[in-house]
């Protein structure tokens, strides 16, 4: 095996030892509130997502903000499957509910946030990935600035107008 075929999963292992506690407290951000109905732990759900980043052995991670970015998208996607499975299995289920990040008293149904996520990425997906980084990788402005080149009153406005979409997206349902 060539030196260059091993560096991206170096990196990738690295990466994750380098912030697997950060990972952890993302995963146990995400499934705070009634997520935790779910019987999927933190813990479980950043394994499982790790294990999902690693099997991408093509992408090449460019550094931490990429990689909680790419993780935040990978953690929604085990999520929401897991919030189907339980919703499948039990026909009166109840909607499964977390919070905005750093907002204890606003919860939100995950499935219908997930629905609405993925219309927002129809009509802007920045605006969507800007969403998922803040919520489902607990990223900053001042990081995702960073990491995206872009400026922070720019991603400040985005994720306001974002935000609000959102709200009055969730507010329909």
């Amino acid at each position: 095996m060539s030196q260059s075929a091993a560096t991206p999963a170096a990196d990738q292992k690295q990466l994750l030892a380098e912030h697997y506690d950060e990972f952890r407290r993302v995963a146990r951000g995400v499934l705070n509130g009634d997520a935790q109905a779910l019987q999927l732990q933190p813990t479980d759900l950043a394994h499982a997502a790790a294990i999902k980043i690693f099997s991408l052995n093509r992408i090449d991670l460019q550094g931490r903000t990429h990689f909680l970015s790419l993780s935040a998208r990978i953690m929604r996607q085990i999520l929401m499957d897991e919030v189907r499975r339980v919703r499948a299995a039990k026909r009166q289920a109840p909607p499964v509910t977390t919070f905005w990040p750093g907002e204890e008293n606003a919860a939100l149904d995950l499935e219908a946030l997930d629905a609405a996520l993925s219309k927002l990425e129809t009509i802007d997906a920045d605006r969507a990935r800007l969403v998922e980084q803040r919520f489902f990788a607990g990223l900053t402005i001042e990081e995702i600035a960073a990491a995206e080149g872009k400026s922070e009153s720019t991603l400040k406005r985005q994720w306001r107008a974002a935000r609000a979409w959102l709200i009055h997206e969730l507010e329909q349902r």
